[in-house]
């Protein structure tokens, strides 16, 4: 066997821990691509997880939910986590439009169940988990969270996700980022 297909092996059996908070959890919106995933053997549900620190959520036009990347602020926030393979990784960076600067995945300590483990001192103490989640892009999460207020949520509800309109019932034509832009300018 060459070195190509070893590394070639290697990627496809790859996992990633990957945080949901929002329209892919069970139940949401977007859980088929989950769901597909897991009949494909591409993910795999671990559970319940709850954001290490605090972190805003809001949701945006159509009521899309965004974690926002401002560690300290906000809520510590309710999801859900998945091993997802590489393949796995590829369809959902796609749905969250990491190529176009709609979501960015970055790095996010979490807590099995949400649980609280205090040390006396207030701090957490249970063993804090390593995954990816995704965020708002850098170009708008902070705008996001000063034009809601600074008040987010510490998760996206069912409520929420009856609110949410999925992407073929938006506007055709037109740039999720570009109408982000146009409601945070908006008065």
């Amino acid at each position: 066997m060459s070195d190509d297909n070893i590394n070639s092996n290697e990627s496809k059996q790859q996992t990633h821990l990957i945080f949901s908070y929002g329209t892919l959890k069970r139940g949401f919106p977007n859980h088929y691509l989950m769901q597909q995933l897991m009949d494909q053997n591409a993910a795999v549900f671990l559970g319940p997880y709850c954001t290490h620190e605090s972190y805003p959520l809001v949701c945006g036009p159509y009521n899309i939910p965004y974690l926002i990347n401002l560690p300290g602020s906000g809520n510590r926030v309710k999801g859900e986590l998945y091993s997802v393979s590489t393949q796995g990784l590829a369809r959902l960076d796609e749905l969250e439009g990491t190529w176009f600067g709609h979501y960015e995945r970055l790095p996010i300590r979490l807590i099995e169940g949400g649980r609280e483990g205090n040390d006396g001192n207030g701090a957490v103490s249970v063993a804090a988990v390593e995954a990816e989640g995704y965020f708002a892009n850098r170009s708008f999460g902070e705008g996001l969270w000063e034009k809601k207020g600074k008040v987010g949520m510490n998760e996206y509800t069912e409520y929420d996700g009856q609110e949410y309109v999925a992407i073929d019932k938006r506007a055709k034509g037109v740039c999720i980022v570009e109408e982000i832009a146009s409601f945070l300018s908006s008065d």
